[in-house]
This record gives structure tokens, sequence and C-alpha cells, in this order.
């Protein structure tokens, strides 16, 4: 299974941007639909996920408030939408995949099958 992400770029803070992934494989009810980022010289962190079933999602403290999660199920396609970014956005965004279909697993990367190779967001003060 590959993910496919893209959307990432330059933005100035207070801008936005919308990222796109994609999985080679057709995304099942049962499955999760998750994006994490990793900035220079931090550990990788959750951002949001969403359920695929019925589109219920959850979001790291972070970023609540300026970040949704939607799929369109018949293009296959998860989307991270980004609002009033801040530089402290900047990081390399990944989409990953979980079998978990309890949102409760969402926040762990270790329950991600499979991932994506990540697109960089840059937001400049």
């Amino acid at each position: 299974v590959q993910l496919q992400a893209s959307g990432g770029g330059l933005v100035q803070a207070g801008g936005s941007l919308r990222l796109s992934c994609v999985p080679s494989v057709r995304t099942a009810s049962n499955h999760g639909m998750g994006w994490f980022r990793q900035a220079p010289g931090k550990e990788r962190e959750f951002v949001g996920a969403v359920r695929w079933r019925d589109g219920i999602t959850s979001f790291a403290d972070s970023v609540k408030g300026r970040v949704t999660i939607s799929r369109d199920t018949a293009k296959n396609t998860v989307y991270l939408q980004m609002n009033s970014l801040k530089p402290e956005d900047t990081a390399v965004y990944y989409c990953a995949l979980t079998y978990y279909s309890d949102t409760y697993y969402y926040v762990d990367q270790k329950k991600y099958a499979y991932w994506g190779q990540g697109t960089q967001v840059t937001v400049s003060s």
C-alpha cells in the first residue's frame, strides 16, 4: 500500500494550506487516516485523524480550531485543511493509514500500518 501526500509549500503566517493524501488501495470503512508532522530536530507528532466509516475526527490540542480533516469517499482521498498557520507549524507532514476503527488509537503512531512519503510545509513569519 502506498500513500501519496501532496499540497505542501511555502505560506506566510496566517495563511492556509490544504494537504491531500491518496492511498493506492480503496480505503475500507474500518480504516482510519491520520496526519502526523515532524519538525526539524523534533519527534514526529500527531496532528489529526479521521475514521473513514463516518468521518469522525480527532485532533491534537496544538491544532484544534485551526485544522480540519475531511475525506472524499468517491475520490478515496483525505484532506488536511490548515488555517491560521504559524511558523511553528513548519514541518514535514505525513499521512498514514490504520486498520483501527477505534479513534482512541489514532494518536498512536504504532497503530498505523502504512505511511506516505511526507510533504513539506513551511510557514514564514
